[in-house]
Parts: C-alpha cells; sequence; structure tokens
C-alpha cells in the first residue's frame, strides 16, 4: 500500500534535517533557499510496541514494521501559485502526496538564513503556505465551475447539478484564504466526493510540526513560537508535534537504541519527537495496523480504516483474498493479558508466543469471522483461504 505524506514549509525551516532523521538518510541539508530541488523520498519505519511484544514472546527468525513513505518537498515562498520561485515545481509534488506535514520555524537563529528579511513570526508563515494552496486551488474550482455551471443549467447533467453547490461552497472559501478542508456547511458524503474528485491541495489532512530550539524543547510551555503553531492546530481541528529538528537528527545518528534511551533521558522525555511524528503521521493518512505473528516471522501489515477482512488478506497476497474461507481474529490486548499472566518460561521447543496464542484459544477468545468482518487496528490474525489450482 503506498501512501505518502509530504513535508512542505517555507526555505529554511528544518525540513531536510527532519527528513534526514526521520529516514536516517543524507539528502542535502544547506543554509540557504531550495537546497531542495527534487522532492526526496524515503521509506519510514512505524514504531510499534505491539510488534516488539509479540517479537518477544515468539523470538521469531524475521521482524518486519509497517512503513510509509515521507517526501521531502522543495521550500514554497510567496506568489508559488503565480510560479514564484519553484511554485510549480513544490505544487505539484504536493499533489502527488495523500497528506500535509508542514514544518513551522519557532526557533531564533542568526546564522540560519530567512528568505525574507522579516523576523520569524510562525503564524505569517503559516498564513503564506496556506494562501498560496488556497489560490492554486481556487484557479481549479473556478476552471471546473465554468464547465459544470453550463452542464448543470443547459443540459440538466445530474454529475454536474450535484457538484455546483459543493464547487460554490469551496470557491467562497477559498476567495478569502479559507482551506477547503475547513469549509462549513457541507455533508461528509459531499466532502467525501470532493476529495475523490476534485484533487484539491487544501482538502488533504495537515500536520504541524513546530521545529523549536533545543532550549524551547524542554519547556514549551514558554515558548510563545510554538505556543502559536497549536493555537492554530486547535482551531483547524488539525495535530500539532512540537520538536527540534536538530536534536532529532542527533537521536537518529546514535547507534544503539540503549544510548537513544540514555540521550531521550537527558532530554527528560520517553518518546522522541520523531517516533510520535512518524505515529501521527501514520494516523493522518488514515492508516491502521493488524498483526501476524509465529516463529517465522511477526509483521506489521498496513490498512486503510474501513477495509473488509478479504481486502486486507489480500494485502498479504492476491491469492489470500481469492480464496478467502475466515479470518481466525482476537485483539493483541488478549496476547498481551495472557502473556503477562504467564511469564517468561517456555517449554520444549514450543516458543512462549506459541504458548500463548494456544492459551487465547483455549480461553475461547479468538474470534471467527467472515467476508464483511471490517478490521481493526491492533487485530492478530490468522487467513484462512483455498485457491483451486486449474
Amino acid at each position: 500500500m503506498s501512501l505518502k505524506a509530504g513535508i512542505v514549509g517555507l526555505p529554511n525551516v528544518g525540513k531536510s534535517t527532519l527528513f534526514n532523521a526521520i529516514t536516517n538518510s543524507h539528502v542535502l541539508a544547506e543554509n540557504y533557499p531550495f537546497a531542495t530541488i527534487e522532492p526526496n523520498n524515503g521509506v519510514v519505519v512505524v514504531p510499534d510496541e505491539r510488534l516488539d511484544y509479540l517479537c518477544e514472546k515468539y523470538q521469531p527468525k524475521r521482524k518486519v514494521n509497517a512503513t510509509f513513505d515521507f517526501y521531502d518537498i522543495a521550500g514554497l515562498v510567496k506568489g508559488a501559485s503565480q510560479g514564484e520561485g519553484l511554485g510549480n515545481q513544490f505544487l505539484a509534488a504536493i499533489r502527488e502526496c495523500d497528506a500535509i506535514v508542514e514544518v513551522v520555524r519557532c526557533f531564533e537563529n542568526a546564522n540560519v538564513v530567512r528568505y525574507h528579511d522579516d523576523p520569524v513570526n510562525p503564524k505569517a508563515d503559516i498564513d503564506v503556505i496556506s494562501l498560496e494552496l488556497c489560490m492554486s486551488d481556487l484557479a481549479s474550482i473556478t476552471n471546473r465551475i465554468g464547465k459544470q455551471d453550463i452542464r448543470a443549467r443547459i443540459a440538466k447533467d445530474k454529475v454536474a447539478q450535484y457538484e455546483m453547490p459543493i464547487l460554490t461552497a469551496f470557491r467562497d472559501a477559498l476567495t478569502n484564504g479559507i482551506p477547503a478542508r475547513l469549509v462549513k456547511g457541507l455533508s461528509q458524503e459531499q466532502m467525501d466526493y470532493a476529495r475523490k474528485n476534485f484533487f484539491l491541495l487544501t482538502l488533504k489532512p495537515i500536520l504541524y510540526v513546530a521545529n523549536v530550539g533545543e532550549d524551547d524543547y524542554s519547556d514549551l510551555e514558554h515558548c510563545a513560537y510554538y505556543q502559536q503553531v497549536k493555537a492554530i492546530a486547535e482551531q483547524e481541528n488539525a495535530v500539532c508535534i512540537p520538536l527540534s529538528c536538530e536534536i532529532e537528527y542527533e537521536i537518529s545518528q546514535l547507534g544503539s537504541a540503549a544510548e537513544k534511551k540514555e540521550f531521550l533521558e537527558t532530554l527528560g522525555v520517553e518518546e522522541s519527537g520523531l517516533d510520535r511524528l512518524v505515529k501521527a503521521s501514520y494516523k493522518l493518512l488514515n492508516l491502521s495496523t493488524f498483526l501476524t505473528c509465529g516463529t517465522d516471522e511477526c509483521r506489521a501489515w498496513t490498512f486503510r480504516n474501513g477495509m473488509l477482512a478479504p481486502q486486507c488478506a489480500g494485502i498479504i497476497h492476491t491469492d489470500f483474498e481469492k480464496g478467502f474461507i475466515k479470518a481466525e481474529v482476537y485483539p493483541f490486548e488478549e496476547f498481551h493479558r495472557v502473556g503477562e499472566e504467564m511469564g517468561n518460561d517456555a517449554v520444549g521447543n514450543t516458543s512462549l508466543g506459541q504458548r500463548i496464542e494456544q492459551k487465547i484459544r483455549e480461553e475461547g477468545k479468538v474470534r471467527s469471522e467472515g467476508k464483511d468482518y471490517v478490521m481493526k487496528d491492533g487485530d492478530v490474525v490468522y487467513f484462512r483461504f483455498n485457491v483451486t489450482k486449474k
């Protein structure tokens, strides 16, 4: 399942440094605008304590985390919707993404240049990007209205008649600099239709990353810049993740998990900002995880919320979906409960994980689900299928 989150922001706000930390890669991260010309793609591992626990009990030959893609996109400047800077490439790259992760500068540093001479102002920076995306969408909507209005009035086309109230609502909002995702008065059905058919930039879900200074990271309550971004996110019912891109990059360069844990302890936090960001981005993309486990492999599989059991089986292999019979399912919480009750003693050649699963089955906690079952996050599942060979 190929889904992408695009990292965007004004030049020199920390996008590429964040991307380097997230993917532990080494793309160009220089102190001047447009250091990132082409979108850089990185596959991101989704941290999952549930998978870690399964592996602890099964001791499998292989562990496979869920993943998704992050794109580092060239910095945007004012006037991008009219082609300023690298505006056309920027907007085209965002259009290819499923969600937006917007990095906002929330730190003072005279050694890191701004693309303009204005002082650090998170709200103004957010407004610049929002307005450029709105103007790009307004051009698209205006063009579509020109075509559908005639079809709706003259030809009485049913699709055009359905679209016109949606298009008009978007046009009115975008004209006033209001992103399409924040439009009021449209039904969920209408919004879903628009996402599927209009391909608007401002309909994409957004997550704000407040890139704070190292000194502010441990005292966010008194970081005025972060509080600005947090307030904007709350108004938009969006997520805001505070982190220091420089610190996160330093953490990503540490060799062992023990070193990273020790570093985090010195900061007074249990989980890195990157882990929180990756998990939040995963949810922003409307993704969840089901788990499969055994002595050969324990694996987290990515699926879109709302997918049925046969579709999820097809993620593993197309034959699983074609010949789907049933899914044997139990929530991870049951595995954890029994695992804690049983302790850490394995018997003979039977792994502790196998004994835990056997106990869950003996307790009748394993459900047999059919084709209409909607998969849930954290389901541990075994698919039964049959494919007749011709």
